[in-house]
């Protein structure tokens, strides 16, 4: 038995799709702990390309279950359509299911998200709905899968919140919606989605007692923590491995392994400070034309990412947060064609160098220490052996580990499941 976690060491976008289709192929269940539809996990293998958004990336083995669990927000539409899809691959989705304590994404959390980048501050948000389905958690009038299951109290529950609701999209000048059209709504998501609820806690834990191999995939990463990430330019919930435990219910000793994820360099989604940013065409040689899966256009929203060359400070800030005890290095590939490759091992703050995470404002400031390596100027796409490796990616690699003081067990060469060193 093991339970594994694996989260983002960046701002997300690190290729943790990729990283879990390859783990899931031990695993008996691969849980998504956090998020919604914001962002998403690009699969390569042999029954096709995939960009998922709710559903776990585990789908894809026979017999695994994927389980969308507590903590995260769902568009119950979005999540039917995805499920579409990936039937229509002649992909088995039977095993896909859902916590009843997931809270449900509804279209008002939409109207309201998209008015409140309108009228409100700007963050970047996606527009998904995502913050305002989880500020409803909080405020305790979220409704929740389990309400699918009795739909004369969810209608109640309806009754009771949208006189709230509606005056908040009145007053911000956005579109309401009657009891009767959420009411319908939900009578339509439990005929399609209510055999599919399960109650979560023992469904997990049941299956850690039965010494299965569980692996807990999160969303985003560190760097968009909404605790410990550059606030407010983060997400609505914790992409930290510790949250797997906290919103599944189970005991955090009985994590065996955290794995995080990142890009041999850096990238970024919405707004927010990014020390190693590169500004104009400096970062074409990332980027590509969009043409191909791996190309640096965000996997929902198609916007192009912004880049820059590798923040080593984020990484350890990262590894210190999570606890990472293996670390997996995607897009080595990108880096084939470079002379010279800067990274960043420092900041100075005001002049002086710091050895912490300084906050927003001040990330804002900081001078990046650089410091600058050979490239190795080699096609990496076909390497399957770290011992084959040229000498200046092995350097590359040693260099994240002696600063970061972990493994790297994992460096991905390409974007499909098999192109991968295994350490």
């Amino acid at each position: 038995m093991s339970v594994t976690v694996l989260v983002g060491a960046q701002f997300g976008d690190e290729g943790k799709g990729k990283i879990v289709d390859y783990l899931a192929s031990d695993m008996d269940m691969v849980v998504r702990f956090q998020g919604g539809d914001n962002a998403g996990h690009t699969v390569v293998n042999e029954k096709g390309v995939f960009k998922l958004h709710l559903v776990p990336c585990g789908i894809f083995k026979d017999g695994c279950k994927a389980l969308a669990n507590t903590g995260m927000v769902i568009n119950p539409d979005e999540l039917l359509k995805e499920l579409s899809e990936i039937s229509s691959q002649n992909v088995d989705t039977g095993n896909m299911f859902i916590s009843s304590r997931a809270v449900i994404l509804m279209p008002y959390h939409i109207e309201l998200d998209s008015l409140g980048e309108k009228t409100g501050i700007s963050i970047g948000t996606t527009k998904r709905g995502i913050g305002y389905a989880y500020a409803d958690r909080s405020r305790r009038t979220a409704l929740r899968f389990e309400d699918l299951l009795d739909l004369d109290y969810c209608r109640t529950r309806i009754a009771k919140i949208m006189g709230g609701i509606n005056a908040e999209l009145k007053a911000k000048g956005g579109k309401t919606f009657t009891e009767e059209e959420i009411y319908d709504k939900c009578v339509f998501w439990a005929e399609k989605l209510a055999s599919r609820i399960v109650e979560p806690v023992s469904f997990v834990n049941n299956a850690i007692n039965k010494n299965e191999n569980i692996l807990f995939e999160g969303q985003l990463g560190a760097m968009k923590d909404i605790d410990l990430g550059i606030y407010p330019y983060v997400t609505s919930s914790n992409p930290v491995a510790a949250y797997a435990a906290v919103s599944s219910g189970f005991p955090i000793s009985k994590i065996d392994e955290i794995v995080g994820v990142m890009k041999a360099f850096t990238s970024a989604v919405g707004d927010g400070p990014f020390p190693t940013e590169m500004e104009g065409a400096e970062a074409d040689g990332f980027r590509g034309d969009g043409k191909n899966v791996d190309d640096e256009f965000g996997a929902r929203t198609g916007r192009a990412r912004r880049l820059g060359w590798l923040d080593l400070p984020i990484i350890k800030f990262a590894a210190t947060i999570n606890g990472f005890t293996k670390i997996a290095v995607c897009k080595i590939d990108k880096l084939d064609t470079y002379d010279e490759i800067k990274v960043c091992v420092g900041y100075k703050l005001n002049g002086k160098e710091i050895d912490y995470m300084p906050t927003s404002r001040d990330l804002y400031k900081v001078e990046p220490i650089y410091r600058t390596m050979k490239g190795w100027k080699t096609d990496t796409t076909k390497i399957r052996r770290y011992e084959d490796l040229p000498d200046e990616v092995k350097d590359y690699i040693s260099l994240i580990e002696t600063y970061v003081g972990v493994k790297v067990g994992y460096i991905g060469v390409g974007p499909a499941r098999e192109d991968i060193i295994v350490r």
